[in-house]
């Protein structure tokens, strides 16, 4: 690494790169055997082709001696010569096709690893973090595993194992400064390499930012076409994009100039090496001590050494733009799930499912409280309904109680346990969620309510839906069950999403059922529907029913109004009623919003 000293920062990058490659070691010995063997297959390909030379020699050597009078002697060299040809492309084949298991396999134990530790990451996790970074942070992360193993594999390693042979050879059998003048050039060789491709790999990085910010820009624009109309700005627009292109231009000029530099830097060091062994080797063949054939084999040596390394510097930039992206890939792995099973966590005895909220206070940011001191009970089979105003900390609640966090003062009980010490799959497995908004799969309609049990019976899946009241529905499509939703469920109307939820919910047969706002989204038909299939669900099981509009709630057995994280009034609909609270007034609001939805409703039959 000569040349490196000068810059600072490129011990700690360097270090960095040495633990991304500490972390690979441990999916490379799963497969040590097939690695020892493709590296054994790796040093005899280059036997084969470092020995070529050597027989060349022998043949150039054996007819200038014999002036052709015995031609049988080459004729042995030339089938040996033509023998290590292919021996040499053998078992280069050989390497690869033992070594693929390798990489492959570490691929694909390191993407299952990584998805694996993504599911059990917190829910803050994946909040603030954006798919789509994640999943390119993934993909190049294990697309560089493959990429770094073959650089490897089957060219850094070959260059060392060629560069060592040859110059053992050159060693033994000829003047020692042979040995020492290879070894000096190609040592130049690496180090200038390296230095200059670490100094040209800013201009890249700023190539790629140019190209990636440019493409927005355009994107953008185009995308936003009406907006840039109104307001005048095309010509704004074209001059930011065009900024953006003259820099992505300097930094292309400047990668490419600097590529030549390497190139030429390359080249000269190549030629002053070949130049001074060939000037030493032709005095030795006219002093006597060496036979045309030896400068033949010198000769072919140097150009056989130097044919790999005029990839040095591309292997070397892509070496570390891989170990780069293995490293942000390594970083996802060492992200700490926020909520955790307590060592010795047991599984919850869910039991009659009473749930309990004991002095429960919880904030993300201590001077932001979301949810203040609160306590209530739904004792087993009642349903607690929850309202107040959007931003309230209703959901909050909800996310408490299925441990999407943990609460920062107080605890919750299921049964009497506390739900800090129980299992997180025992805790999900007893509580069924249907959310405001719910996703549904890419698949069939069958698919997305079997998920909520996926061994259940076409007859269990069928009985939900009609307690969902969706079946009839599902019938009356062409293909039926087998109805494929569509992306994230696009191809089903709003209440028809959240039947296929319900009949989920249905499914899952929870001790507790949490309606998180189900009905928000829906007019006032679906919206009687559903309430009906919600009902006959709720009657046997513990229920929590967060709620925007009250009219889906007047059924509940007890109501608490929540404002700014705290219980501002409790009851049944009556006695809440009596009160002439914030209930009251948010009551009536709604009676008149739904009088008026419901007299325009009517004068739109009428025009109809």
């Amino acid at each position: 690494m000569a040349g490196y000293h000068h810059h600072t920062s490129i011990p700690t990058g360097n270090r960095r790169d040495i633990n991304t490659l500490r972390s690979l070691l441990p999916y490379l010995w799963q497969y040590r055997g097939r690695v020892m063997l493709a590296l054994t297959a790796l040093v005899l390909s280059k036997a084969a082709v470092v020995a070529v030379p050597l027989v060349l020699k022998e043949i150039v050597d054996s007819l200038d001696a014999s002036k052709h009078s015995q031609l049988t002697l080459p004729i042995i060299f030339l089938v040996i010569y033509g023998l290590l040809r292919l021996s040499g492309s053998l078992f280069n084949e050989l390497r690869d096709s033992v070594f693929s298991r390798v990489r492959h396999g570490a691929m694909r134990k390191m993407s299952y690893k990584v998805v694996r530790h993504l599911h059990h990451l917190s829910l803050r996790f994946h909040l603030e973090r954006k798919t789509g970074a994640i999943t390119r942070d993934l993909e190049r992360g294990t697309r560089s595993v493959s990429s770094l193993l073959n650089y490897m594999v089957f060219s850094i390693i070959p260059i060392l194992v060629e560069v060592g042979l040859i110059a053992a050879i050159l060693l033994v059998n000829y003047n020692p400064w042979f040995a020492v003048i290879t070894f000096t050039t190609v040592a130049i060789y690496i180090s200038v390499t390296m230095m200059i491709t670490e100094w040209r790999m800013k201009y890249r990085v700023t190539m790629n930012q140019m190209d990636s910010q440019a493409n927005s820009q355009a994107i953008d624009s185009l995308i936003n076409y009406e907006t840039v109309k109104y307001f005048g700005n095309e010509e704004y627009e074209l001059q930011r994009y065009n900024e953006t292109l003259g820099k992505w231009e300097e930094a292309a000029v400047k990668s490419q100039t600097s590529l030549s530099a390497l190139n030429v830097g390359q080249g000269a060091i190549i030629s002053v090496g070949v130049t001074a062994i060939m000037i030493m080797a032709a005095g030795e063949v006219v002093a006597g001590t060496m036979s045309l054939g030896d400068l033949v084999l010198v000769n072919a040596f140097m150009i056989q050494m130097f044919i790999p390394l005029n990839f040095l510097g591309v292997v070397y930039s892509q070496l570390k733009h891989s170990l780069s992206d293995m490293e942000r890939m390594f970083h996802l792995l060492e992200e700490e799930a926020e909520i955790q099973d307590d060592p010795d966590a047991v599984r919850l005895d869910a039991g009659d499912a009473d749930v309990r909220f004991e002095h429960v206070s919880f904030h993300y940011d201590p001077n932001r409280p979301i949810i203040k001191n609160i306590d209530f009970i739904i004792p087993s089979g009642k349903k607690l309904a929850i309202v107040g105003e959007s931003g309230a900390g209703k959901s909050t609640l909800a996310r408490l109680l299925f441990r999407f966090y943990d609460t920062s003062e107080g605890r919750i009980l299921i049964n009497n346990q506390d739900i800090r010490h129980v299992t997180q799959n025992s805790l999900h497995s007893a509580i069924g969620i249907v959310p405001q908004d719910s996703v549904l799969f890419n698949d069939t309609i069958f698919f997305n309510i079997a998920y909520a049990k996926i061994d259940a019976t076409k007859d269990e899946v069928t009985e939900a839906a009609r307690t969902a009241h969706i079946h009839a529905f599902i019938q009356s499509l062409p293909d039926g069950y087998d109805t494929i939703v569509g992306e994230r469920g696009l191809k089903l109307s709003g209440g028809e999403k959240q039947r296929v939820a319900i009949a989920r919910a249905i499914l899952k047969n929870p001790k507790i059922l949490i309606f998180d706002e189900a009905t928000s989204s829906l007019d006032s038909k679906a919206e009687r529907g559903i309430l009906e299939a919600l009902r006959e669900v709720a009657c046997n099981h513990t229920t929590l029913v967060i709620a925007h509009r009250l009219s889906t709630i007047i059924d509940a057995d007890q109501i608490m109004v929540i404002d700014q994280g705290s219980i501002i009034e409790r009851g049944t609909h009556n006695e809440l009623l009596t009160l002439n609270g914030s209930y009251t007034h948010l009551w009536e609001l709604q009676q008149r919003e739904q009088k008026e939805r419901e007299e325009k409703e009517q004068s739109q039959l009428h025009v109809m």
